[in-house]
């Protein structure tokens, strides 16, 4: 059995719903949980029902913006204080940031962007995606513990919860020591929509799109069926999405368990960020697209005509 740290965000209410997912997974090994953002009963309740041992709330003063040096400096100080054989979390913007400046600070290893994860006894052993997601690498660490994993939001998939257990909330003062620079303000995308790469539906729109406004037709049926629209390389240089949008190489890495991609050829590039998705539709005038060599369904046809079919089919099957 390894003893664990799992570094968790919040996301509204609740934890984001990776932790849960590496929770769930690693059911039977030390499960400590440790974040810096304030946790609600209901994120509490959640961390409780999916295993965790001890949560613990890492304070220090001018904490509460995140700072790449004081975050990674109070983070680092917690650890040295346990015997942890590994550290994980989600793979977000924040921790991309976050975990390497810790990891390099302990002079340990880190693994990032895992989609499996297997353990031998307590040895770790996990799966990442190389050369644009062609192929699937086994890793695992051969230095200094801890070592720190990042996992791919959606890989692993929620599990069942087990019965809330007894861990209880640890308030714990940590240093973020000496901090050369500071994040005075932090402005936040408009959009309430869950972020792409948590999403668990996507739709996405490409150049076939012709235009911003014609975004509108996917919007439309990521409200009925619960989705977050997305968007490809060309839709996005053409100035028809916001960059944010972006799905791809250059853009954002996804792994939903629906992603219907709209008038998108298929690209190696799109390709390459959404390939692990668990299924695919591909709605394409072209038979010929390579989309469709990829995708679990395919439709040809005119997306305009296709996705307002589908609107009104799912506002019927989901009583909307």
């Amino acid at each position: 059995m390894a003893n664990i740290l799992i570094f968790t965000e919040t996301s509204k209410e609740s934890v984001k719903s990776v932790t849960l997912e590496i929770l769930g997974k690693l059911k039977g090994h030390s499960l400590d949980v440790a974040c810096f953002t304030e946790l609600s009963e209901t994120a509490l309740s959640d961390l409780k029902k999916f295993g965790a041992k001890n949560i613990f709330k890492l304070n220090a003063t001018g904490i509460e913006k995140y700072s790449p040096e004081g975050h990674a400096n109070a983070l680092k100080e917690f650890i040295k204080t346990k015997s942890y054989d590994y550290v994980f979390s989600g793979a977000t913007s924040l921790t991309k940031d976050l975990l390497p400046r810790v990891s390099v600070s302990l002079d340990t290893g880190m693994i990032s962007d895992v989609v499996e994860v297997n353990f031998e006894g307590d040895v770790f052993k996990g799966k990442r995606p190389l050369f644009a997601g062609k192929c699937l690498a086994t890793v695992e660490f051969t230095g200094a513990k801890p070592g720190f994993v990042t996992i791919r939001p959606n890989a692993l998939g929620l599990s069942d919860s087990t019965s809330a257990g007894e861990a209880k909330l640890e308030q714990v003062s940590v240093n973020k020591g000496e901090v050369k620079a500071e994040v005075k303000e932090v402005i936040k995308g408009k959009s309430e929509k869950l972020d792409l790469t948590e999403a668990s539906i996507i739709v996405s729109g490409g150049r076939a799109m012709k235009n911003s406004e014609n975004f509108k037709v996917l919007q439309e049926l990521a409200e009925v069926i619960g989705a977050t629209v997305g968007a490809s390389r060309a839709a996005v240089d053409s100035g028809y999405a916001d960059p944010s949008m972006q799905v791809g190489q250059t853009g954002k890495t996804v792994s939903p368990s629906l992603y219907i991609a709209c008038g998108i050829s298929g690209a190696i590039q799109h390709l390459a960020g959404m390939r692990t998705s668990k299924i695919i539709v591909a709605i394409n005038t072209d038979p010929e697209a390579p989309i469709f060599s990829k995708a679990d369904y395919g439709i040809v046809g005119d997306l305009f005509k296709v996705v307002p079919a589908l609107v009104k089919e799912f506002k019927k099957l989901l009583n909307k």
